[in-house]
């Protein structure tokens, strides 16, 4: 008995590193507008200790490294072509 042969289906995985990328995109867009709504009057932000902002920063450098992985993960499922994961690695990198 011959089989259909199996067909790849890339659009869910396609559609996952979407959604997730426009997650990503809408925490980054709410982390500036909290941010400008800390802001003062003279448009400094006031004063905060170092250490919120080290772990801010650390939160952020995170993220960034989910990002890259779930990328990498996509690339090596044959999600994403060569060209499209350099792009997507340029974009997240900034």
């Amino acid at each position: 008995m011959i089989g259909r042969p199996v067909v790849v289906r890339r659009r869910p995985l396609l559609r996952a590193a979407a959604v997730g990328a426009t997650v990503a995109v809408g925490r980054a867009v709410r982390r500036h507008a909290q941010q400008r709504a800390t802001t003062g009057a003279a448009g400094n932000p006031p004063t905060r200790p170092a250490v919120p902002a080290q772990a801010s920063a650390a939160s952020s450098e995170a993220a960034m490294m989910d990002q890259l992985s779930q990328l990498s993960m996509l690339h090596q499922q044959g999600a994403l072509t060569d060209d499209e994961f350099a792009a997507a690695k340029a974009k997240v990198l900034g």
